[in-house]
């Protein structure tokens, strides 16, 4: 991918491809809210799979755990079949980054939490970055797993 410059330029185009066929699938996971209107904790809200072939990615998780795929756009929606769990969308971008896994925490300010990650030892990858369902970014941990934020709205 060459320079550091290259592969952010990457890394957010990659993230906007992501966004743009996700968002349907954020806007209708909900986080878990207190009596009083107070929400919980930080819920994980979405999850995504990155492959170089998304047919062969599909056939895989599809027959492993009996997911069902609708493709749309660059991604293919998950149906898990169960009323558990989060949504979750697999695809295949044709360049970097070809093959991760990643889930989507909801917070209040994406800024913010980009800004604690950093004096925590983290790192901005993406910044925030709207989107029509909200706010989205991603930053990667001390160890350099990169992890989406999410602000709905």
């Amino acid at each position: 991918m060459g320079d550091n410059r290259s592969a952010g330029v990457y890394t957010r185009r990659a993230a906007l491809m992501l966004a743009g066929a996700a968002s349907p699938l954020w806007a209708q996971s909900r986080g878990t809210i207190q009596p009083g209107g107070h929400e919980m904790g930080r819920p994980v809200v979405h999850f995504e799979i990155g492959c170089r072939d998304i047919a062969q990615t599909e056939q895989f998780f599809g027959e492993l755990f009996g997911w069902k795929m609708q493709r749309g756009g660059p991604a293919s929606t998950i149906d898990t079949g169960s009323q558990q769990g989060i949504p979750g969308h697999i695809t295949a971008l044709g360049h970097e980054p070809q093959h991760y896994t990643m889930f989507y925490v909801e917070v209040d300010d994406v800024q913010a939490c980009l800004d604690k990650a950093t004096t925590l030892g983290g790192k901005t990858v993406v910044p925030p970055v709207k989107i029509p369902t909200g706010t989205f970014a991603w930053f990667s941990d001390p160890d350099g797993n990169t992890i989406g934020l999410l602000k709905r709205g």
